[in-house]
């Protein structure tokens, strides 16, 4: 995976590096792909998505997450990415064929909207139990869920010249789409 930039901070996320190449690894772009990001908040896996699928649209509800990701696909060189200012649902193409949902507000109606359009590739992101546990649910009652996976990543540091390590949360890797 290129190196990623995030000079730019949007007091939340990014999603971490290890989790998104599992992530961009699920949802399997390439450049015949419509690709959105629901959440983009700092822009870090719209940037991934953006070196592999051939059209990226990016939504954030809140106007400077999306000014953040803006700023930092400037900073990485990638341009002809699509942002919308809009609270999923909303904004979501009909033609979208991948889509990554990075938080868990108004994932149902998402679920709901990429059921609907058809989308194949949906992966969800999810830092707490109890919600990956709806989560799942919630894909399976709309016949999109295929697996959910623990990802727990360490990195290594020097400590007194040896190498020890510092876990970084635990997240929950929900998969599927349309059938």
């Amino acid at each position: 995976m290129a190196r990623t930039a995030l000079p730019h901070d949007a007091k939340a996320g990014p999603t971490k590096p290890a989790v998104r190449s599992v992530t961009l690894g699920k949802l399997d772009l390439d450049p015949d792909d419509h690709f959105v990001d629901i959440g983009s908040c700092t822009g870090a896996v719209t940037i991934e998505a953006a070196r592999c699928a051939g059209r990226v649209t990016a939504i954030e509800r809140k106007p400077k997450r999306l000014e953040t990701t803006r700023q930092n696909l400037a900073a990485n060189g990638i341009d002809g990415v699509e942002l919308i200012e809009a609270e999923a649902p909303d904004g979501i193409p009909d033609d979208a064929d991948a889509l990554f949902l990075g938080g868990s507000r108004n994932y149902e109606a998402v679920l709901d909207r990429a059921a609907e359009i058809g989308v194949d590739r949906i992966v969800m992101n999810v830092s707490r139990l109890e919600v990956a546990g709806d989560a799942v649910r919630a894909f399976k009652a709309r016949d999109l869920f295929d697996e959910v996976l623990q990802v727990q990543v360490s990195t290594g540091y020097e400590l007194a010249g040896a190498t020890s390590f510092d876990s970084d949360n635990p997240v929950y890797v929900v998969s599927g789409g349309a059938k």
